[in-house]
C-alpha cells in the first residue's frame, strides 16, 4: 500500500491488529478537539470502510443485481426466495443484505461465514458475545475480527438506540454482551483453516475455478449447511492470496 505514489494519500502503520486500527479511528472520530481543529482548516473526517454508512449503501446493490441476472439467465424465477452467503468479519455485507431484504429483496437466508475467529457465529448461535479471546491469525485475514463493529447496527434495528448503548458500554468495560432476539433471518457457521484448504482444492478440481481463503471459508459453510440455491459473495480475489491459494492446491510458490 505504500508503493502507490499517490501524491494525495499516505499510508500509516500501527502497532497492533484491525480491531486496535478500528478502535483508534472511532476514537479520533468522537474527539471534539480534533473535529474543531480540522474544521477551521476546512477538512472533514470520513471512513472508506464500514464504519460509514456509504460503504454499505453500494454493497446493497449486488445483492439486487444478482438477483435479477438470475432470473435473466432463468437460474430461478421472479419472487423466489434464495440464500446469500458471505464470509464474515465486520458485518458490514451481510448487513448490506440485511437491508436488502428489509427493502423486499425476496431473500430466504443469510447466511454468516466465520474463520477460526467465530466470535460471531458464537453470538448467533448463544446470544452471547464475547470478545475476550485471542485473535487468531488467519489465512482469511480480513475476517480476522473479534469486535465487529456493524452488529451494533443490527442491534439497534432489533431493539433501541438506548439498548445499544448499553450492549456498547458493556463490550467496552467488559469485552461481552448478552442480548437475545429474534434472528430468523440468519444462519451461521465457522470453517478451520484445513477445511477451507480442502475447499479451495475440491472446487478448483471439480468446478475449474479458483477461490480465495475469504471465499473458500463461505463455500465450506454453504457444503456443511446442505444450502441450495444460494449465492456466495466472492469478497476477495484469489491473486492477491496466491502463496495460501497454491499452497491449498499442493502447489509451492516462488
Amino acid at each position: 500500500m505504500d508503493t502507490t505514489g499517490s501524491l494525495n494519500s499516505k499510508v500509516i502503520s500501527i502497532d497492533g491488529n484491525f480491531d486496535d486500527a478500528q478502535s483508534a479511528v472511532k476514537k479520533i472520530f468522537n474527539d471534539e478537539k480534533i473535529k474543531e481543529e480540522l474544521k477551521e482548516e476546512n477538512i472533514y473526517l470520513s471512513s472508506a470502510n464500514s464504519i460509514n454508512i456509504g460503504r454499505l449503501l453500494p454493497q446493497i446493490i449486488y445483492y439486487f443485481y444478482s438477483y435479477a441476472d438470475l432470473v435473466k439467465n432463468k437460474k430461478i424465477s421472479g419472487g423466489e426466495k434464495i440464500s446469500y452467503c458471505v464470509p464474515t468479519g465486520n458485518f458490514g455485507d451481510i448487513l448490506a443484505g440485511y437491508y436488502a431484504k428489509e427493502m423486499g429483496l425476496p431473500i430466504d437466508n443469510l447466511v454468516i461465514a466465520s474463520n477460526d475467529n467465530n466470535v460471531l457465529t458464537d453470538f448467533f448461535t448463544s446470544g452471547r458475545y464475547d470478545a475476550n479471546r485471542d485473535l487468531v491469525k488467519t489465512i482469511s485475514p480480513s475476517m480476522d475480527i473479534l469486535v465487529s463493529s456493524n452488529l451494533e447496527r443490527l442491534i439497534f434495528h432489533k431493539s433501541s438506540d438506548e439498548v445499544v448503548k448499553e450492549k456498547m458500554a458493556d463490550l467496552k468495560d467488559k469485552g461481552l454482551f448478552e442480548f437475545k432476539s429474534d434472528f430468523h433471518e440468519f444462519l451461521c457457521g465457522f470453517a478451520k483453516e484445513d477445511e477451507t484448504r480442502e475447499t479451495i482444492k475440491k472446487v478448483f478440481e471439480e468446478e475449474n475455478y479458483l477461490m480465495d481463503p475469504h471465499t473458500g471459508v463461505a463455500k465450506n459453510i454453504v457444503d456443511k449447511l446442505g444450502l441450495h440455491k444460494t449465492v456466495i459473495l466472492s469478497t476477495a480475489s484469489p491473486y492477491k492470496f496466491s502463496s495460501t491459494v497454491l499452497g491449498a492446491l499442493g502447489k509451492s510458490f516462488r
